[in-house]
């Protein structure tokens, strides 16, 4: 008794039976259809700033400030929810790895530390808006100069701040610029060290601009995680120290510049920081 066989499709049908399933949905594809905005993770925000989507150079910027004033960036906070809803919004394809919100990018943020009995308490703003505040235990109590000490941001901290929130950048023109003109300030001396941070930056600059393996370029945190301890000396940032990093950075990139979360975003953060303190 013989059995029939299966029919085998011709190829016109072969072809749209593979066309029509190529032709339907993928039903977990790009599930998020808009970006995760202020107001959808912080409650308290109102105004133009709630309807603005958390882009990943914003999340960038907490992380600076943070991590200036704070000494790490901390787990549940402001930059830690930021960064996640902007990790999802890039996933998604609804803004880029470099975007900045303007609000952002035009008034900062900034992360406040307030003297309470036995405590401390943190504010965290975008914009002027405060997104985040908690408390955490006052430390031992210090001397004037130790506090001083502790509190001011320093050029130094503010170069290894960038290890952080640009540190997968390959070091360029205007990063080496403005790495020299940020060791100038710290130091004094007004010359490229040997075997400084300054040189390390231009050297890897130089090497990385005839390179085209984008993974076998030398990035800002090779350079600038250890940039305390590179400094042959160190200094608070004031506002004339960041405005001359910032003139740097931006006389050496042909954009005109400066990179979201990169050196001199990061020591301009820092003056501001230390002028509100």
């Amino acid at each position: 008794m013989s059995q029939e066989q299966p029919r085998r499709p011709e190829s016109g049908e072969q072809n749209m039976s593979t066309a029509h399933l190529k032709e339907q949905p993928n039903p977990d594809y790009n599930q998020q259809k808009e970006p995760i905005k202020y107001g959808d993770v912080f409650p308290h925000v109102s105004g133009e700033l709630a309807s603005k989507p958390i882009s990943p150079q914003d999340a960038a910027m907490m992380q600076t400030a943070e991590n200036l004033v704070l000494g790490q960036t901390q787990k549940g906070g402001a930059a830690a929810v930021m960064q996640s809803a902007a990790t999802k919004n890039e996933r998604a394809g609804l803004v880029g790895h470099t975007d900045v919100t303007d609000v952002t990018a035009d008034q900062g943020v900034t992360v406040a530390e307030t003297d309470a009995p036995g405590r401390r308490i943190i504010s965290e703003s975008v914009a002027g808006q405060v997104i985040s505040e908690y408390s955490r235990p006052a430390p031992l109590a210090a001397t004037t100069t130790s506090a001083i000490a502790k509190d001011a941001v320093t050029i130094g901290e503010a170069l290894e701040a960038v290890a952080i929130t640009a540190g997968d950048k390959p070091v360029d023109q205007s990063d080496a610029a403005a790495i020299q003109a940020a060791e100038v300030r710290a130091t004094g001396i007004n010359a490229t060290i040997p075997g400084g941070i300054a040189a390390e930056a231009q050297s890897a600059a130089s090497a990385n601009a005839r390179m085209t393996n984008e993974g076998e370029k030398t990035t800002l945190s090779d350079v600038l995680k250890d940039a305390t301890s590179k400094l042959t000396m160190d200094k608070t940032v004031t506002s004339e120290d960041a405005e001359g990093v910032v003139s740097a950075e931006l006389r050496n990139n042909p954009h005109m510049a400066t990179y979201p979360g990169g050196v001199a975003a990061s020591v301009a953060a820092a003056a501001r920081l230390n002028q509100e303190q």
